[in-house]
C-alpha cells in the first residue's frame, strides 16, 4: 500500500521539524504541501521571522513543482546557467536550501516540506528532520 500525505503525517513532520529547530535553538516557519502544492499543514514557531512564512511555503511548492530539493536549484539559476531567472519568471520559485519533495514507497511524489527563518544550512537541517519523519 502506498503511503499518503495525510494531515496526521504532515503534523508528525511538523513535530519532528520543530524538535530539530528547538535543538539548534532557532525558531522556524515550516510548511507541508500535497502533490499539487496545496498547503496541508503549517507551523510558525514563536519568534520566527514573519518574512519567512511565505518563503517556507514557496520552498515546499518549489520542491514538489520541480520534484527536487531546492538546494539543488542554486547552481542552475546563476547567471549563464540553464535556469537563470526561473524564480523571477515562474510565480516565485525558491532556489536555495530548505525545500524537500516527499515520495512514497513506490517513488511517487506525494508532497513536500519547506522550512525558512534560519541560515540556508539550518533550514535544510530542519527540513531534513521533517522529511525523515515522513519516510521513517
Amino acid at each position: 500500500m502506498s503511503r499518503k500525505l495525510t494531515l496526521a503525517a504532515a503534523e508528525k513532520m511538523l513535530d519532528a521539524a520543530k524538535r530539530e529547530a528547538q535543538k539548534i535553538g532557532h525558531p522556524m516557519n515550516i510548511a507541508v504541501v500535497d502533490a499539487g502544492g496545496h498547503l496541508v499543514a503549517f507551523a510558525r514557531m514563536d519568534g520566527s521571522i514573519f518574512a519567512s512564512v511565505d518563503i517556507s511555503q514557496r520552498k515546499a511548492y518549489t520542491a514538489i513543482s520541480l520534484k527536487l530539493q531546492t538546494r539543488l536549484l542554486g547552481p542552475l539559476t546563476q547567471p549563464g546557467a540553464p535556469l537563470f531567472g526561473i524564480e523571477r519568471n515562474s510565480g516565485g520559485l525558491v532556489s536555495f536550501a530548505g525545500g524537500i519533495p516527499l515520495t512514497d514507497e513506490q517513488g511517487e511524489f506525494v508532497g513536500a516540506i519547506g522550512v525558512s527563518a534560519g541560515s540556508v544550512e539550518q533550514d535544510q537541517q530542519v527540513a531534513e528532520a521533517g522529511a525523515a519523519a515522513f519516510s521513517g
